[in-house]
């Protein structure tokens, strides 16, 4: 599904994730930006878009945005709450002309996108269960949530072809690479239910784990990308992913 040139009919989706975009940055992706609106049809920006959810930096962001003359929709991820104003960070962003995915499905010349951020919790046996102190029931209901608001996105798709788009990875195949240890912390299996009761989803796109492997396979066998900027970036020689849908 990777590819440098679109065929007849499919839409050509531009991802990345983990921006980290800084207070100091300077214009740190106009050029990247105004690059990929040559080469994609759509940009998706899979979550960590500031370093630490300062307006400041979703300010600087902003302004790299406009410079796209393709639609650009996304996640905010983990880094973009740290400052406890994820609302303003998505306004800012929205007033720029990004669709900040959370609770509403978009269409983009024939393939849906639906997104949200997701959360952590862990797969397999190392999943955490909703049992015992409170605080760990809340946190496991917190997985939960994310997990329903893309399946209700996903269930309002009419289109035959849809990518989900996540910060947190759905499966564990494209976090192979970082320490065992953290798993848990880089997503949910929670998130990858919802991915495989739809024929309608083609592919998934998250962010998050820096060392992570590039591609994946839901149980069902949809494909997972993990579009973190320094994966792409070993993997292509570039700091996204391009994917014909």
């Amino acid at each position: 599904m990777a590819a440098t040139e679109a065929a007849n009919g499919k839409l050509r989706v531009a991802a990345i994730g983990d921006l980290h975009v800084m207070e100091d940055s300077v214009a740190p992706y106009r050029e990247l930006f105004t690059e990929i609106s040559a080469t994609a049809d759509v940009l998706v920006l899979c979550g960590d878009l500031t370093n630490l959810g300062k307006t400041s930096e979703a300010e600087i962001l902003a302004e790299d945005i406009k410079s796209c003359s393709i639609p650009v929709l996304g996640v905010l991820g983990n880094h973009d709450y740290e400052c406890g104003q994820p609302e303003k960070v998505s306004e800012i962003l929205h007033s720029a002309g990004m669709k900040v995915l959370d609770e509403q499905a978009v269409d983009i010349d024939g393939v849906g996108f639906a997104g949200v951020k997701g959360f952590l919790g862990g797969y397999g046996r190392g999943e955490l269960a909703p049992f015992g102190e409170p605080i760990v029931k809340a946190f496991v209901d917190e997985a939960m949530k994310e997990a329903r608001k893309l399946e209700n996105q996903l269930r309002t798709i009419r289109t035959g072809r849809s990518v989900a788009v996540l910060h947190y990875s759905p499966i564990v195949g494209t976090i192979e690479g970082e320490p065992p240890a953290i798993f848990q912390y880089l997503g949910s299996q929670r998130l990858c239910e919802p991915i495989d009761r739809f024929d309608h989803v083609k592919a998934v796109v998250h962010g998050h784990a820096h060392h992570g492997t590039y591609e994946g396979r839901t149980p069902r066998g949809t494909p997972v990308y993990n579009v973190a900027q320094f994966v792409c970036r070993e993997q292509f020689g570039r700091p996204y992913a391009l994917l014909e849908i």
